[in-house]
């Protein structure tokens, strides 16, 4: 009788294992998120090994913190946003999640109106956004030596920008390593390798704050 009994119990254990499996959804891992590095020099990776680059560096530390994201680099050096412009249809292709925008240096260094830069930016936003592809906005400050009316136009850019199509804002691409000769190159202007992990330490909060938008669908 107690044999019976323990298989009959055996039995009910397997059934009620079986029908937990079957109404149990599986909890799915997320799917990569592909991201495009849209940008000039310094995203390019001037002067270093293609490891050391930014887009590589920023994938290694948003998958060190658990993030499933590829950065593909859509750098060119001397890009100006007018370049980035011509190109962006096919520098960005067609299942890219989201952008991380970084030109204007050039621009700058060059004297360009700034009217004219903003310009471009706006087409390369706006295009994007046709294609239902979300921008984080990388934005630049210019060079002290072109005077407070130039910099004060020139700096203004990047935050009406951002107010005007919503997006998400990492102020100074160069924040904490502009004018240190310990984490620039021997020209004062592209980052070293540590000098591109400042960059990417300093933007990682903004890119994770995008990736949460991306995946809420924002």
């Amino acid at each position: 009788m107690l044999r019976h009994d323990s298989r009959r119990a055996a039995l009910a254990f397997l059934i009620v294992s079986l029908v937990m499996t079957l109404v149990t959804p599986l909890r799915a891992e997320p799917r990569p998120l592909n991201l495009v590095a849209l940008g000039d020099s310094l995203t390019a990776g001037y002067g270093l090994p293609a490891d050391a680059a930014f887009p590589v560096q920023l994938e290694a530390a948003l998958k060190a913190k658990g993030h499933a994201v590829t950065v593909a680099n859509a750098g060119v050096s001397g890009d100006t946003a007018t370049g980035g412009l011509d190109r962006v249809e096919w520098s960005v292709p067609d299942g890219t999640d989201g952008v991380i925008l970084e030109l204007g240096a050039n621009d700058m260094l060059r004297g360009t109106d700034p009217a004219v830069t903003e310009q471009a930016l706006d087409a390369i936003i706006a295009k994007l956004k046709a294609r239902g592809i979300p921008v984080l906005l990388a934005g630049m400050r210019a060079a002290p030596n072109l005077g407070p009316d130039y910099g004060k136009r020139f700096d203004a850019i990047f935050p009406r920008l951002a107010d005007r199509y919503g997006l998400i804002l990492y102020p100074f691409f160069l924040d904490g390593i502009a004018g240190d000769r310990a984490l620039n190159l021997a020209d004062g202007l592209h980052p070293t390798r540590a000098g591109v992990a400042r960059v990417v330490a300093g933007i990682l909060p903004s890119v994770e704050e995008f990736l949460t938008r991306l995946r809420k669908g924002a």
